[in-house]
């Protein structure tokens, strides 16, 4: 789904989770992140368990890995932009996803390159991704011995951002980071509490029939209200007449980049009931599902290989124009070559299980300022 969302158009972003309600694949990157740092790490900063520095050890490696990604990423995104103009006089991705900060403020731009205050779009959330693994040795120690504080300082820190408008600058003096870390820490931890269970041989939150009618309703809800514009308006209005009362806009609105409440809320909603359900545990386990589990033992470097495809296949779409046809055979090939990748590591030497599951799938781009983006 993010390699499918981060080419804008094609026929296959119908099926992605963005239509079924307000939150996206980065809400999903973001918890199993969280989720996978728990299972991999998680165990080291159990207590009396004699692993904890080295355990750190790890994380920081793996946080030096991802960052050094993220680098090869966006330097590999202007080259793209570059040839595309050079050698195929095609300048549409030099003037999108802000490769055109480089040429217009090229000072700002390469000192904000190594600091990751200068973030292309579709590119920018593995800095968060590097800044929030930086942190999970604090988030493992608290969660196993103090999980309660541990959840409550991340709603305080979540609800803080959200009320001041708490995130990191970019580098050119005007805006921010699109994923505020102080905000989207809280899908980070909850996913490290869900590990941390998961080790301990438990549910970090218990199956309960009516958690899971009020998920549901909280599901169809969303749904409803996203693809029925009549009720869209109406419900839409009434989250402004809550607003012009004096309620918070991190509760009232639908903005991305401090994960206002109502995108919260699906995603909590959406991951709770697919946890519970039996059958979709079932289904993941069937032989149809193997590619895609091999897709995640492998994730970064599919990850790397669908970002730059998405860049590829985004220069060819501002030459082409929306072409469904087209649109659709470049995306099955780019999950082709993504699927291939993986299998071809699957017979080559590869890092220990627990590196390899802390590196999830990066979500759709689209911007906030309605329940859709």
């Amino acid at each position: 789904m993010i390699f499918i969302n981060h080419v804008p158009g094609n026929p296959l972003e119908a099926l992605t989770s963005r239509n079924l309600g307000f939150s996206d694949a980065a809400e999903g990157f973001v918890f199993i992140s969280g989720t996978a740092a728990g299972l991999a790490y998680g165990t080291g900063f159990r207590p009396r368990s004699g692993q904890l520095w080295s355990t750190i050890l790890r994380i920081g490696r793996r946080v030096w890995t991802l960052y050094l990604v993220h680098l090869f990423i966006t330097v590999s995104a202007l080259g793209i932009a570059a040839a595309a103009l050079y050698w195929f006089d095609a300048p549409g991705m030099v003037q999108r996803n802000g490769i055109d900060l480089l040429f217009q403020r090229p000072l700002q731009a390469l000192i904000g390159l190594p600091l990751m205050t200068y973030q292309l779009g579709y590119a920018d959330i593995l800095p968060l991704y590097v800044v929030l693994l930086g942190m999970s040795p604090m988030m493992l120690w608290l969660a196993w011995r103090a999980p309660f504080w541990l959840l409550l300082g991340s709603v305080l820190i979540w609800a803080l951002a959200g009320q001041f408008r708490l995130n990191l600058p970019n580098a050119f003096g005007t805006g921010t980071w699109f994923f505020g870390p102080f905000s989207w820490q809280i899908l980070f931890a909850l996913g490290i509490l869900t590990g941390v269970a998961m080790r301990d041989g438990r549910r970090f939150v218990p199956v309960r029939p009516w958690a899971l009618w009020l998920a549901g309703g909280v599901l169809l809800l969303s749904l409803v209200w996203l693809r029925w514009p009549d009720l869209a308006r109406f419900m839409n209005h009434q989250l402004w007449r809550l607003q012009e009362a004096g309620t918070p806009q991190w509760i009232t609105s639908f903005n991305k980049n401090f994960l206002h409440l109502p995108r919260l809320l699906h995603f909590l909603a959406l991951a709770y009931l697919l946890s519970s359900l039996r059958h979709v545990t079932r289904i993941c386990a069937a032989r149809p599902m193997a590619p895609f589990a091999m897709l995640g033992r492998h994730a970064l470097p599919v990850f790397a290989l669908g970002s730059l495809l998405a860049y590829v296949l985004q220069a060819i779409k501002t030459e082409t124009g929306i072409n469904p046809p087209l649109d659709l055979a470049m995306v099955l090939a780019g999950l082709a070559l993504m699927l291939a990748l993986a299998a071809l590591r699957e017979r080559l030497p590869s890092p220990s299980r627990g590196e390899r599951s802390t590196m999830v799938a990066t979500p759709s781009q689209s911007r906030a300022g309605s329940p859709r983006e």
